[in-house]
C-alpha cells in the first residue's frame, strides 16, 4: 500500500474533521487576501485626503476583526484535524500490535526487538505527521496559493503578477531535487535509529551478562559508534530539509526585485498606484507560507514514505500459523500425533521424524531424550506454534487446524524452559490468564507449584513487584511462579518443557506430588512433561525416548528400565550422581 492510499482511505473515514477544517483553512485564504486589498485601499484613500475620521476607524477595526477572525479559524483547525490525525497513529498501532500478537515463533527469529519497537513509535509517528501536519500545510499553502495568484492575477494587475512568477519554476526544480536525498537519507535515519534501539534493549536485557565478562566498555563504545551513525543520518536528513529555505528566500528576493522594478516603472508612468503597488509587494510576502509549507510538506511525506515502506512488509507478513479453524472450543477427548514429522526452515534434517503416541485424557505423557532430541520441538506442534510438514495432529477426534487459535491456547498451559514473568506483582504475574482469580485461588496455585511459603517471606508477599522479566526472583522462583500461572488457569491439558530444571530435587518431588494431587481431582486434566531429569517423568502414564527426532523407546518408567536402552542408563547416571550429591 503507497501512503497517498493509506491517507487517503484515513481521510474518507474521517471525512468530517478534514473538511470542517479544509473550510476553515479556506476562511482563513480569503481572510488573509482581504487584508492587503484592504491596506492597499487605505493607504490610496490616505494619499488622496479621502479616508479620514469616522472611516479611518472603521477600516482599522475591520483589519482587526479579520485578524481576529484568522485566529479564531486557526485553533479551530488544529484542533479538528490533529485530533482526527492522531486516530492514524493509534489504528496503526493497534493493527501493528495485534499483527505481532497474531504470529508465530518463526517470525520473531527473523525479526529483531528493537527494529520491532522503532517500527511502533518512530516510523508510525512520521506516517501520523505526514497524515496531520503535511496534509493541512499542504491544503492550507493550495488554498492560499491560488487564492493570493488568482487576486495577484485579477485583482492587481497581471503583469506584475507574471513578471514575479518568473522564478518559480527553478524552485521547483530544487524543490524535486532536495525532496529526492530527503527520501533517501530518512530512510537511512529510520534504519540507524532502529539498530541503536536494537542494541541498548539487547544491551539493558542483558546487562548482567556484560557486566560478569567485563564487556562494558565495549558495549559502551558499540553504543556511541551506533548512535554516532543515528546522529550522522539524521544530520543528513535535516541538511537536506534545511535546503528548502535558501530556495525559498532567493525566489522571494528575485520576485521581489523584479516586483519592485517593473511596478516603479508602471508607477512612474502612471499606470499603477502607489497603494497597488503596496498591496501586491503585501500579496508577493504572503506567498512565502505557500513556499515554505511546500517544502515542508514534501521533507513530511517523503519521511513518512519512507516509514511505510518499512512498516508495510511487517503489516502484511503472512502469519506463519494459519487461522482458518472454526470450531470454538476444545471438547474432551485423546491427543493423538498420527506420523508427524517436522523440519525447521533452512535446516537438513527433520526435527521430528514419524512421531506417533496417543494421550488419553487425564493422563501424563513424559518426554524425555538428549539435548536436540526433538522434545521442545513436539510442545510446539501441540500448540501450533510449529505445523508439521507430514502428518497430524489430532485432539478429541479433530486436527487441530480445525480449532481456532483462540480455543487452543484457553486449552493449553504451557511452561517453557526459560520462565516469562512481566513487571508486576507475584499475584499478577500468577493470575495473568485468570485476572479474576481470587487471593485464595492464587494462594492455591502457588501452593501447589511450591512456592506459597517463599512468598510470604517477601516483605510485600503477593504484592512484591517481580522487575522486568522477573529479574529480582531467583531462577527456580520464576520456574514456580510460571508453573502456578498454568495450574491456575485451569486449561484441560498442562505443558511442561523441561520446567523444573531450576528446581532442587526436593523441591521437584514436592511439585511431581501436587500435580499428582491436581490430576486425582480433575481427571480430565492431561500433561505432557518434557525434561532432562528423568525424575520428573518416573510417575507419567507413558514415557517416549527422542532421539534425532524419533521415538526410540516407549513405555512405562518399570518397562523402559527393563529395556536396557537410553533411558535405562540415564536414569542409572542420574541416581548416582544424586546420591554423590547427598553424600
Amino acid at each position: 500500500m503507497t501512503l497517498s492510499r493509506l491517507i487517503g482511505g484515513f481521510v474518507l473515514r474521517h471525512w468530517r474533521a478534514y473538511v470542517s477544517s479544509a473550510l476553515m483553512l479556506v476562511g482563513i485564504a480569503v481572510l488573509g487576501v482581504l487584508i492587503p486589498r484592504k491596506v492597499g485601499a487605505m493607504i490610496d484613500g490616505l494619499a488622496a485626503h479621502s479616508l479620514k475620521g469616522n472611516d479611518l476607524l472603521l477600516d482599522i477595526a475591520t483589519l482587526l476583526a479579520y485578524g481576529l477572525a484568522i485566529y479564531l479559524l486557526r485553533v479551530g483547525w488544529r484542533l479538528r484535524l490533529y485530533a482526527a490525525s492522531y486516530q492514524l497513529g493509534l489504528e496503526l498501532r493497534r493493527q501493528f500490535y495485534a499483527r505481532l500478537s497474531a504470529q508465530g515463533p518463526q517470525f520473531y527469529q527473523k525479526q529483531r526487538t528493537g527494529d520491532l519497537m522503532a517500527l511502533a513509535t518512530n516510523d508510525i509517528d512520521a506516517i501520523e505527521m505526514a497524515s496531520g501536519e503535511a496534509m493541512l500545510a499542504g491544503f492550507d499553502g493550495i488554498v492560499t496559493l491560488a487564492a493570493v495568484l488568482g487576486i495577484m492575477l485579477l485583482g492587481v494587475d497581471w503583469r506584475l503578477a507574471l513578471v514575479a512568477l518568473i522564478p518559480f519554476p527553478f524552485m521547483a526544480f530544487a524543490f524535486w531535487r532536495i525532496s529526492t536525498h530527503i527520501h533517501t537519507a530518512s530512510t537511512d535515519s529510520l534504519k540507524r535509529f532502529s539498530a541503536l534501539n536494537d542494541h541498548v534493549q539487547e544491551t539493558v536485557a542483558g546487562v548482567r551478562t556484560l557486566r560478569a565478562l567485563g564487556l562494558e566498555a565495549r558495549s559502551a563504545n558499540q553504543f556511541s559508534e551506533l548512535a554516532a551513525h543515528a546522529a550522522n543520518a539524521s544530520y543528513e536528513a535535516q541538511k537536506w530539509e534545511a535546503g528548502y529555505e535558501p530556495a525559498v528566500g532567493l525566489t522571494l528576493a528575485v520576485a521581489s526585485a523584479l516586483t519592485l522594478g517593473v511596478g516603479g516603472y508602471l508607477v512612474l508612468h502612471d499606470q499603477l498606484t502607489v497603494g497597488a503597488l503596496t498591496s501586491f509587494s503585501m500579496y508577493l510576502g504572503q506567498l512565502i507560507w505557500p513556499m515554505f509549507a511546500a517544502g515542508w510538506v514534501l521533507a513530511l511525506v517523503e519521511r513518512g514514505r519512507a516509514a511505510l515502506a518499512r512498516l508495510q512488509p511487517v503489516l502484511d507478513e503472512p502469519l506463519s500459523v494459519s487461522d482458518h479453524g472454526a470450531i470454538e472450543q476444545v471438547p474432551p477427548g485423546p491427543l493423538a500425533l498420527e506420523q508427524v514429522s517436522y523440519r525447521y526452515p533452512h535446516q537438513q534434517a527433520d526435527a521430528l521424524s514419524e512421531v506417533s503416541l496417543q494421550l488419553e485424557p487425564g493422563h501424563t505423557l513424559g518426554v524425555v531424550g538428549p539435548t536436540g532430541s526433538g522434545k521442545s520441538t513436539l510442545l510446539r506442534v501441540l500448540q501450533r506454534q510449529a505445523t508439521p510438514h507430514a502428518g497430524q495432529v489430532r485432539w478429541a477426534g479433530a486436527a487441530l487446524d480445525e480449532y481456532r487459535l483462540s480455543a487452543l491456547r484457553s486449552a493449553v498451559s504451557w511452561v517453557p524452559q526459560e520462565s516469562f514473568l512481566f513487571s508486576a506483582t507475584i499475584a499478577e504475574n500468577i493470575a495473568l490468564a485468570r485476572p479474576d482469580a481470587t487471593r485464595a485461588q492464587v494462594e492455591h496455585a502457588a501452593d501447589m507449584a511450591d512456592i506459597h511459603n517463599d512468598i510470604l517471606r517477601f516483605p510485600q508477599g503477593y504484592e512484591t513487584p517481580v522487575g522486568e522479566r522477573g529479574i529480582t526472583l531467583s531462577g527456580g522462583q520464576r520456574q514456580r511462579v510460571a508453573i502456578a500461572r498454568a495450574l491456575l488457569a485451569e486449561s484441560s491439558l498442562l505443558l511442561l518443557d523441561d520446567a523444573l530444571s531450576a528446581v532442587d530435587t526436593g523441591t521437584e518431588a514436592r511439585i511431581l506430588a501436587h500435580l499428582a494431587d491436581l490430576r486425582r481431582e480433575r481427571p480430565e486434566r492431561s500433561a505432557v512433561i518434557a525434561s532432562h531429569r528423568l525424575s520428573a517423568v518416573a510417575d507419567a502414564d507413558q514415557i517416549v525416548v527422542l532421539h534425532h527426532g524419533r521415538i526410540t523407546e516407549r513405555g512405562t518408567h518399570e518397562q523402559l528400565l527393563e529395556q536396557a536402552g537410553w533411558y535405562a542408563s540415564q536414569w542409572r547416571y542420574q541416581q548416582l550422581e544424586a546420591s554423590l550429591d547427598e553424600s
